[in-house]
C-alpha cells in the first residue's frame, strides 16, 4: 500500500507488561496509513517477540545497537534520519531516566539522541514509580526539552494497585499521533487549564466546597490536546481520569491551585480558568474535629472567613501574561455579570453559563455558553454535550488567540 510522505513512525517498545498493547498500537497506526518500524529493548523481548511486531508492521524489527548488516554498523543513524516521529510506548521509568540524563547505552536510547524528529513518550509503570520525585523530575526535564508525554492514565494496574501509571489505550495514542500529523489549530501552543472545585478545610473532617464536577474543565483540556496543544491541567478533587495527552497536576485548596498556576502561567501561551475556585476559606483551620454544642469553638458558632487568592485576575495581571480566558457560572443576569468580570479582571475572553438548571451546569454532561471578548464581540454556543461544547470553545479561543498573536 502506498503512503503519503511524512507518515513514518519509529515505535520504541520497552520492557513492561504494557508491551502487549504496543502490538495493537502498531495495527491502529497502520490503519491510519502510517509506515511503522519497531525498535525493541532487550527487556521488551521478554514480554513480546520481535516476530510479532514484524508480522504486524510488515517491516524488520530492530534490536541491536551494533548491527553489521545495517548501514555498515550505523543502523541507528539511518533509523534516526528515517523517522518523521519517534514514539515510545510503553516508556518505562528506566527509559525516562536514561533519556533525561542523555544515556546512549542501547539502540532505542541512542536513536532518541540522534534523531531530529519529534519525540513522544507514553509512560507506563507502577503508580508509586510514576509519582516518585526522581521520575517527576525526569519528566519535567524531558518536557522542558520539548518531549511530549501522552498520559499516563489512571486505573487498575498489573501489580494489583490502583492509580496513575497505566499506558494510554492504543486507540487514544493513535488518535493523538494522527492529530499531530493533521496539524491542529493550537499545534505547539502551551495551554494551561484549571478544572474542578477546591476544598477549603474547616477541620480534619469538614471542608467548604461547591458543586463543580470538573467535567467542563477536563473537556476543555482534552479538546485543546486534540488541536495539538501542549496541555497542563491543574485539577481540584474529582473522580475523572486525566484526558489523553494531558499533564495533570492535582491540588485540593484554592491556595494550592494558585501556587501551581502561578508557577506555570509565565511559561504558557493560553490560560483557561474553568475551575470553580472557592471565594472564601476559614480564617483558621481547627487541628481537631469541631464538636457540636454551645460555646466558643462549637460547630454552630459563626465562621470567620477570609478571601482566597483570585487566580484568573492574578494571571491576567502578569507583565508577560498569556491569553487569558475566564469562566463565569451565574444564576441570573448571566451576560451582564460576565461582562463585568471580563472588564474588571482584565481578561481577554470569558465563557459564561447559567447554573442551577436541571439540564445543564455542574453535574450535568451538557452545558450552553455565552462567550464574550474585549472588543465587544460575543458568540453563543447552544446546549450541547460538554465535549462538543469544549471543542467549539477551544476553536474560538484558537481563532481569537491567532488574531492577537499572528506570529
Amino acid at each position: 500500500m502506498s503512503r503519503p510522505p511524512n507518515r513514518k513512525i519509529l515505535l520504541g517498545v520497552t520492557g513492561g507488561i504494557a508491551a502487549y498493547k504496543a502490538c495493537d498500537l502498531v495495527r491502529r497506526l497502520r490503519d491510519r496509513n502510517f509506515d511503522v518500524r519497531v525498535v525493541m529493548t532487550a527487556s521488551a523481548r521478554e514480554f513480546v517477540t520481535p516476530l510479532t511486531f514484524q508480522a504486524l508492521s510488515s517491516n524488520p524489527v530492530h534490536c541491536a545497537l551494533l548491527d553489521e548488516r545495517a548501514e555498515a554498523g550505523m543502523g541507528h543513524i539511518e533509523l534516526a534520519r528515517w523517522a518523521d516521529l519517534v514514539l515510545v510506548a510503553p516508556a518505562t521509568a528506566n527509559l525516562l531516566a536514561r533519556l533525561a540524563h542523555g544515556f546512549a547505552d542501547d539502540l532505542l536510547a541512542t536513536l532518541c539522541l540522534a534523531t531530529t524528529a519529534p519525540l513522544v513518550l507514553a509512560p507506563a509503570m507502577n503508580q508509586q514509580m510514576w509519582q516518585a520525585p526522581a521520575t517527576r523530575e525526569n519528566v519535567r526535564t524531558l518536557r522542558d526539552r520539548g518531549v511530549e508525554m501522552l498520559g499516563p492514565a489512571q486505573g487498575d494496574q498489573a501489580c494489583g494497585e490502583v492509580g496513575p501509571g497505566r499506558m494510554l489505550e492504543p486507540e487514544a495514542i493513535a488518535v493523538r499521533i494522527e492529530s499531530r500529523f493533521r496539524g491542529g489549530a493550537l499545534e505547539g501552543v502551551k495551554v494551561l487549564v484549571t478544572a474542578g472545585p477546591t476544598r477549603e478545610a474547616l477541620d480534619p473532617v469538614r471542608y467548604l466546597t461547591n458543586h463543580s464536577s470538573g467535567k467542563m474543565g477536563y473537556a476543555v483540556a482534552a479538546a485543546a490536546a486534540e488541536e495539538g496543544a501542549l496541555v497542563s491541567l491543574v485539577s481540584g478533587p474529582t473522580a475523572l481520569p486525566a484526558p489523553s495527552g494531558v499533564d495533570r497536576v492535582d491540588v485540593t485548596s484554592a491556595e494550592e491551585m494558585h501556587a501551581q498556576v502561578m508557577a506555570r502561567a509565565a511559561r504558557c501561551d493560553i490560560f483557561v480558568a474553568v475551575a470553580a475556585v472557592a471565594d472564601y476559606r476559614p480564617a483558621h483551620r481547627a487541628e481537631q474535629k469541631i464538636k457540636k454544642g454551645d460555646g466558643p469553638g462549637a460547630l454552630d458558632a459563626a465562621l470567620d472567613l477570609v478571601r482566597t487568592p483570585d487566580i484568573v485576575a492574578g494571571v491576567a495581571a502578569l507583565a508577560d501574561r498569556p491569553f487569558t480566558v475566564g469562566f463565569a457560572a451565574e444564576t441570573e443576569s448571566v451576560e451582564a455579570h460576565a461582562r463585568d468580570k471580563l472588564e474588571r479582571k482584565g481578561l481577554d475572553m470569558i465563557a459564561a453559563n447559567r447554573v442551577g438548571l436541571p439540564d445543564r451546569g455542574f453535574a450535568s454532561g451538557c452545558n450552553a455558553l455565552s462567550v464574550l471578548w474585549r472588543d465587544g464581540g460575543r458568540r453563543e454556543f447552544p446546549l450541547a454535550s460538554k465535549a462538543e461544547l469544549a471543542r467549539s470553545l477551544v476553536g474560538l479561543v484558537a481563532e481569537r488567540y491567532r488574531a492577537e498573536h499572528p506570529a
